[in-house]
Formats: C-alpha cells, structure tokens, sequence
C-alpha cells in the first residue's frame, strides 16, 4: 500500500514540511542578519557556519545511546518545542534592542544541539513506522517536501528580510517547529520498547555503533562521501553569502532567490530518485549520482554581476539534485541494513563524521576566506567537493549486485 494512505506518515510528512520550510528561512536569515545588521567579517560567518552544526562534534556519538535507550518520538517532539524557543528569542531580542552576534551564535549551538537529537530520532524512527519494505518511498517523500522548502524558504525569506528586516524572517522558522510538534503528537502508532543493551554503559554503546559503520566497507565509503562533501560546503558556506552580497553587489532577495535554485535541484532529485534506482539498482545510484553532478561546482567562482549570474543557478540546482538522488539511496540503504536497536548509534555514528565535518569546513573558510581572499576560498571549496565521490567510486559499491537483498546481506555480514 502507498504511504498516500498511511496516516500516521501523513502526520509526520506534514508536520516535518512546514519545519523544513522554517528552517530553510532560518538558514537563508540569519548569514543576511550577521552579514548586513550585525556587519560580520569574513571570520564570524565562518564562526556562524560552525556554529550552526559544532554539536555532530560535541554530542554526536553520545545522542546515539541516548536515543536508542528511548523511544523515538518523545525525543523529537522535545527537540521541536526547545529548538522553537532559541529561534524566537532572536527576533524577541532584535526588538528590544539587545541583538548581538554572540546572541546569534549560542543561538545557533543550542539548536543544533537539539537538532541532532531530533535528525538522529527521526531516522530511527521512519522504519518502525513506514516498514523497512517503504523506506525508499518514504524517504523520496519527505525529502521531496524538503526540497519544495528549499526552492521557496530562500526566495521568501530574502523579501522579507529586505522587506520587514531580516530578524522578523526568524519568526517562520520558530513557528514550523512549533507545527512540527503539534502534528507528530498526533501519530498513533506504538513504537517497540527500547532494546536493553548487553553490556550498558556509554562508551561500550558508542563502539558498537562504531563498529557497525566503520566494519563495513561500503559504509566508511558513504561516510568518506559525505563528509568530504560537506566539509567543503561548510567552507563554501562561510564565503558564498559575502561573495554574493559584497563581491558581486547583489541584493538580499536576489540571493534569495538564486539560492532557491538549489531547492529547485532537490525537488527534482526527490521526484526522480525512484526512477533512477529502479534503472540502475539502489547501489549503483549511490557512485553515480555524485559523480555525474558534482563537477558542476565548478561553475560557482566564475559568476559574474551579469549574464554570467546563471551559472549560480545552474551548479546550485545540479549540484542539489544529484545530492539529493545520493542521499536518498545511501540513506535507505543505511536504515535497511541497519538491526532496529543499532539504528540510532548507526546514524550518529555516521552523522557525528559527515555534519562534524560542516562546522570544521566552516571555520577553515572563514579563516581561508580572511587570508587568501572570498573568491580563492570558494574556488578551494568547489574543487574539493569535484573530488568527494571517489570515495563511493573505488568501493565496494561500484560492483556489488544492486538489489535491496545483496544490500542487506552485505551489511548483516559486515562487508569486510
């Protein structure tokens, strides 16, 4: 049966859409708040970028335990009420006149302190709810809903930060985490209780889940992906913004709307993913997806104030949507691999590498981005993410059989 017909999806599906699109506003405002209000240099947006994801270092193994010692939808729902509160004390602060950038940075921290909590929960949870038989459809639906959140949170959040000021476009996202809450409530279905570990205790959970993902060769592949990718989005991140705004003298709601290209590219990538590994196989579309698109980065330093601005849009959109297609399959085949009472260590394993390395590559572009120039550090960025798929590429993955069975069976059998 379709996952259209599942209520209790339904409820997270909608309730997890109008949070993406809070938190697409929320990512979009507070670079246009630090840069333009708050006059941040080149290293403040690189401490900013770190910020917003420094907690996948600091608490990303130990979240794991913790969430699979719980049942998984309490945790997102506290997530949800505590990461609402941090956001709308910016906007609270902005009108009594005491916002500064240390206000927006412990802001940023403590959100993505709860935001771990809640991403690891969450993918915790999607197979006890959907089956692990959905897990594709089911990923392909949410990410499809994150996408559309993509291609308008950046657009909308630009004109109202040029519009009313960018401290009231934070308002949105505390709100839709607010919504998050009120739907996942809803949800009915009965989790299993907690797994009681064999041997308890911290450090003996945290290296099972270790050994999980770093025993299988095709996983340290994923997580040598991802990680790398991200690390050098997070340098990208510290300097796109300024080169935008300061290099090439654009508007706020003309970045905006040339970020949205980028949600624009992972609607497409959702709405596509299906189809590819139903050609392809889900493994292959793992390599192939990355290596097919991300070359197009390549585009980014090379825009220009004119016609030339194109090629913003063209990198962001390929460069998401072959992003998304990747993520979609190596997510599914994570989760379908995965015993139930590992799965939150397995994702906060990987999650602790791969968003750990977001808040380094941000502190390494701000700090690239105040020695060698905006321009230069882009171009650092661009390349290093052209070279992250060969880490997918020369794996096991490349020639393995593509089906959802030799997947399972490669990872049940440690796939040394």
């Amino acid at each position: 049966m379709s996952l259209w017909h599942h209520r209790d999806f339904r409820l997270l599906w909608v309730g997890d859409t109008i949070s993406q699109f809070g938190s697409t506003i929320g990512r979009t405002v507070l670079p246009l708040l630090a840069a333009g209000a708050l006059a941040a240099t080149p290293f403040e947006m690189g401490l900013l970028t770190a910020a917003n994801t420094a907690a996948f270092l600091l608490i990303g193994l130990p979240a794991g335990v913790w969430v699979d010692r719980m049942r998984r939808r309490p945790v997102m729902l506290t997530a949800d009420f505590v990461r609402a509160a941090l956001m709308l004390s910016i906007p609270v602060a902005w009108w009594l006149g005491t916002l500064g950038f240390v206000h927006l940075v412990v802001v940023a921290l403590l959100v993505g302190a709860a935001t771990v909590m809640f991403d690891i929960a969450y993918q915790s949870y999607l197979p006890a709810l959907v089956g692990r038989d959905q897990l594709v459809e089911g990923n392909s639906k949410l990410t499809a809903s994150q996408s559309v959140a993509e291609v308008s949170g950046p657009a909308v959040a630009g004109g109202v930060a040029q519009v009313l000021g960018a401290a009231n476009g934070i308002l949105a996202t505390g709100v839709g985490y607010l919504c998050s809450a009120l739907f996942l409530r809803r949800i009915r279905t009965e989790e299993p209780a907690p797994r009681v570990p064999d041997r308890p205790g911290l450090v003996h959970e945290v290296a099972e889940g270790l050994r999980f993902v770093f025993g299988n060769r095709s996983l340290r592949a994923v997580v040598g992906t991802t990680g790398t990718a991200n690390f050098f989005d997070g340098v990208a991140m510290a300097v796109l913004v300024l080169f935008l705004a300061r290099g090439l003298g654009l508007s706020d709601g003309v970045i905006g709307l040339l970020l949205s290209s980028a949600g624009a590219g992972g609607v497409l990538g959702a709405l596509t993913a299906n189809r590819w590994n139903k050609r392809f196989g889900q493994l292959r579309v793992i390599w192939l997806s990355m290596l097919v698109t991300q070359p197009f980065g390549l585009l980014l330093p090379l825009a220009e104030a004119d016609w030339r601005l194109v090629f913003v849009l063209v990198a962001d959109l390929l460069l998401a949507y072959g992003a998304i297609v990747y993520n979609i399959a190596q997510v599914s085949y994570r989760q379908a691999i995965c015993p139930d009472h590992l799965l939150g260590r397995m994702n906060a394993s990987i999650r602790f590498v791969v968003w750990g390395a977001l808040p380094l590559g941000g502190l390494v572009g701000g700090v690239l981005g105040s020695q060698i120039g905006i321009v230069a550090t882009l171009w650092v960025a661009v390349v290093g993410r052209a070279l992250s798929p060969a880490w997918v590429v020369f794996s096991p993955l490349r020639t393995a059989q593509d089906t959802v069975t030799a997947a399972a069976d490669a990872g049940r059998t440690g796939d040394h």
